[in-house]
């Protein structure tokens, strides 16, 4: 039987879907509404989740696997434990071999790990500590260290590629695309939700894909990432203070926002330096380049930020820094709301800002993990999630249950807007027949 849906708020279980729908319709309406997404959330669309994408590094880079577990970055795979026989002890009968044409039992397949896969962003950190004093004592390993950080490297952007036909047209991506019919449905129910004077929805992301992006282009929703320009979109922080507005629209046409603000915590496919500047570029013209690296016809990658822990040092850099500042600034801004999907907290920067935002006494943080199973044992989860839970604080939400706490899943629990209409008008109702009972004498008979 599979996991079904399990929701804890604090250490106290929601009773259903309808309210943990209750829940996520009471934050939705907060002044600042934000949403976590990790690789989980491009699954769905062609991406690989870490695990997946540690997988495809050693199917196709064995060489370059081997060599790092003989270098030790990584822990050498361990081989299947075999029951052993014990001797039959005389005048006991021999256990009957296998008949003719029976298949024997497959063999464990060579090489494969019985261990978790690494965290990827610390073994490039410390690759790249190795790969800097080689360099200095002018080590022969030198060359093989590079090989193997690029062919890591490849299989980062494949797991973000998505699909290849997306890439090479301007026309982008269908809005019948059923693939990335959740991106939309969350941006749709995100700015549908705001009322008037409240800022538009933020979007965090630790991947690097274009699947936000390609969705709100196929809406054509106005996305905020930080880069202002036409033809040369250079980055430009201050473009995180503005936003759309209607300015024809009155009375109900203001609910509702017209464009979402988007910081890719660890960059994007799209984004190039240039003589120390970062520039979007456009991803018809990105793809060329981006296939020749993944195709091994080069070591070099122009485009993108690639993880690794070193992102403490690299953040006091421009982009990385001002993006990191925005998200720390969102959780601590007060009435704030954040949603996480996806996310497998790898990331020790990501992870500690969200602890911290907790000491922010109107924060609330509700956080999708498919491997959450409920709060008798939370030894297999992270130690983030795990310190996040033990706090039992009523203003986290953990929702757990396998395929139930998907992306896919999490954009469905999001309300439609006619919820908050239905809402509202109970509410008022609700009002004025507290307010007639109040004052019987001005209850308006005319």
């Amino acid at each position: 039987m599979g996991i079904h849906l399990i929701a804890y708020r604090g250490n106290v279980l929601l009773s259903d879907e309808i309210e943990l729908t209750a829940h996520l319709a009471t934050l939705l309406r907060m002044e600042n509404i934000g949403v976590l997404l990790g690789a989980g959330a491009s699954v769905g669309c062609g991406g690989k989740t870490m695990a997946q994408l540690w997988e495809d590094f050693k199917s196709s880079s064995p060489s370059e696997y081997q060599w790092l577990c003989r270098n030790k970055f990584v822990d050498a795979p361990v081989p299947p434990v075999m029951p052993q026989t014990a001797p039959v002890p005389p005048g006991i009968p021999q256990a009957a071999s296998l008949p003719p044409g029976m298949p024997k039992p497959a063999p464990a397949a060579p090489g494969v790990s019985q261990s978790a896969p690494p965290n990827v962003e610390s073994l490039l950190d410390t690759l790249a500590i190795a790969l800097a004093e080689w360099e200095r004592a002018g080590s022969i390993e030198k060359d093989e260290g590079k090989k193997a950080r690029a062919a890591i490297y490849r299989a980062l952007v494949r797991a973000s590629f998505l699909d290849e036909s997306w890439w090479n047209t301007p026309e982008g991506v269908a809005h019948s695309e059923d693939r990335l019919s959740a991106h939309r449905l969350l941006l749709q129910r995100l700015t549908s939700a705001r009322q008037p004077g409240q800022s538009s929805p933020w979007l965090f992301t630790t991947n690097y894909d274009l699947a936000i992006e390609w969705a709100a282009d196929s809406i054509d929703m106005n996305v905020i990432n930080g880069f202002l320009g036409l033809h040369s979109r250079r980055f430009t922080p201050q473009s995180f203070d503005l936003g759309f507005r209607n300015v024809q629209a009155k009375g109900e046409a203001q609910f509702g926002s017209y464009n979402v603000y988007l910081a890719k915590l660890h960059g994007s496919l799209t984004w190039k330096e240039v003589s120390g500047q970062y520039y979007e570029i456009q991803a018809t013209e990105a793809q060329e380049e981006i296939q020749t690296f993944v195709k091994g016809d080069t070591d070099k990658l122009a485009f993108t930020v690639l993880p690794s822990a070193a992102k403490y040092i690299q953040t006091v850099g421009f982009v990385l820094g001002e993006l990191f500042r925005r998200y720390s600034e969102f959780l601590a801004r007060p009435q704030s709301a954040l949603l996480v999907s996806g996310y497998g907290f790898g990331d020790e920067h990501i992870n500690r800002l969200l602890l911290s935002a907790l000491l922010n006494p109107t924060f609330q943080l509700v956080v999708y993990l498919p491997e959450f199973s409920g709060l008798e044992d939370v030894s297999k989860l992270p130690t983030a999630a795990q310190k996040l839970l033990s706090l039992q604080s009523p203003r986290v939400t953990f929702v757990g249950g396998g395929g139930d706490a998907y992306f896919g899943s999490f954009v469905e629990h999001l309300p439609e807007p006619s919820i908050y209409n239905d809402d509202l008008r109970q509410l008022q109702e609700r009002l004025k027949a507290l307010d007639t009972a109040t004052n019987p004498n001005e209850g308006g008979s005319s």
